[in-house]
């Protein structure tokens, strides 16, 4: 792989089903810890449909309702598998999906209250975004 050259913006999604549940799935390149769908912008791909498209080819699931959450630095953390430096932008959103089917990156999946979320073992940056979200919902 080459040398990265330029940070690497991407997107990340906290999916809430209709019983209000939160979408954490569980990856290898985050050292099995849970975390939220999501990834690279393409070049000439706008954000929404980046958070779009990455969802659908890692959970098959469809998304409305989005609303920015929060971004974040990620420079060269050992918490991933790959030595990066990506600029994440996390977005709330909701879906009416039932027909979760996983790709690749993820190993499995739960749908959890955010209170059932912060009893596992959920990486840094999703935990981050979902205090972020936390404070937005609540006030």
């Amino acid at each position: 792989m080459p040398t990265q050259q330029y940070p690497e913006p991407t997107v990340g999604a906290l999916i809430f089903n209709a019983q209000g549940k939160l979408f954490l799935m569980q990856s290898h390149k985050w050292k099995g810890k849970y975390v939220l769908p999501g990834g690279h912008i393409e070049l000439g791909e706008r954000m929404l449909d980046a958070l779009k498209r990455e969802v659908k080819e890692e959970t098959n699931l469809d998304i409305h309702d989005v609303e920015f959450v929060c971004f974040q630095e990620f420079v060269y953390d050992d918490r991933f598998w790959q030595h990066r430096h990506f600029i994440f932008f996390d977005y709330a959103c909701k879906t009416d999906s039932t027909d979760v089917r996983l790709n690749s990156e993820a190993q499995s999946y739960v749908w959890v209250t955010l209170e059932e979320a912060s009893e596992l073992p959920v990486e840094h940056y999703t935990r981050n975004a979902i205090a972020e979200y936390l404070k937005r919902v609540e006030g």
